[in-house]
């Protein structure tokens, strides 16, 4: 493991040090399950008005001076259930069919949100991958760290990256100006991981080799707003739900176009490295 940590990013290494010491287990936000993830794996959105199914934009979106009306969560990471270390998440059952004596070891009632919530991510932690796609979900760093090196092969260094908020952020939904030429992060192959609602910090991973184009963009909000945002484009959506909440958003169908997703601030991407930068144009 020692050779693996120096190729870990440095933002990265902070974001784990907080969030290693953020809020009791038990402080959770557990009211609402993640949109983005929820979407991205075909589920069904309640509204199509939904202001948070403004994550999705088009290839064609990608270009300076583009304006785009994006929906980034205020979720303040400060009151995130804290990462924890193996040994402890080791010790707590992680399965559906144990989810009654966790919820006692939680003091969850049965019919509470938190239950729902925990049922949600622990199915789809349970749910077979898609074809060609490879899937785990972390419930430590290590883990993390263990299940990406088993994707990537033993000989292949990888990095992290994340959306990052470059000034305070207020404003959920507002339009976002592409303030510089959209970056392409080249690289054979990226594990994506979104942040699952749990006592604890829960991550579902999924990566594949190819299909998908990564790219990094400046962005600039309507009332001032800066963020360093991290997207994918997926190339092939022939085999997707045709009731996708994507298709609905950008007014397309399956296999008709890629469909391109901005990832949230509390998501990590992993990349093999070295990677290539190259501008859009």
């Amino acid at each position: 493991m020692g050779s693996l940590f120096t190729s870990w990013s440095c933002s990265f290494l902070v974001y784990v040090l907080l969030v290693s010491q953020y809020a009791p287990t038990h402080s959770w936000n557990f009211q609402s399950m993640p949109k983005q993830v929820l979407h991205a794996h075909g589920e069904r959105p309640s509204s199509s008005m939904d202001p948070s199914l403004n994550v999705f934009f088009t290839k064609n979106d990608l270009r300076l001076g583009k304006r785009i009306p994006i929906y980034f969560s205020s979720k303040d990471l400060s009151t995130s259930p804290r990462l924890l270390p193996r040994e402890e998440s080791n010790s707590i059952p992680f399965s559906l069919s144990q989810l009654p004596e966790l919820l006692d070891f939680f003091s969850f009632p049965k019919q509470s949100p938190q239950a729902k919530a925990m049922e949600y991510t622990l199915s789809q932690c349970k749910s077979d991958p898609l074809a060609g796609e490879t899937k785990f979900c972390a419930d430590s760093l290590e883990s993390m760290l263990d299940s990406a090196q088993g994707f990537f092969g033993a000989e292949t260094e990888f990095r992290v990256l994340t959306t990052k908020y470059l000034s305070e952020h207020t404003a959920l939904l507002q339009n976002y100006t592409v303030l510089e030429v959209p970056r392409k992060v080249e690289t054979p192959k990226m594990v994506a991981c979104h942040s699952m609602p749990y006592p604890y910090a829960v991550f579902y991973c999924h990566g594949q080799e190819g299909g998908r184009e990564l790219f990094e963009l400046s962005l600039g909000g309507d009332n001032g707003e800066r963020v360093e945002a991290v997207g994918v484009c997926h190339a092939d959506t022939s085999r997707w739900d045709p009731d996708h909440a994507a298709f609905r958003v950008l007014r397309t169908r399956p296999g008709e176009s890629p469909v391109c997703h901005f990832f949230p601030a509390d998501n990590v991407i992993w990349v093999a490295s070295p990677t290539v930068i190259k501008l859009v144009f």
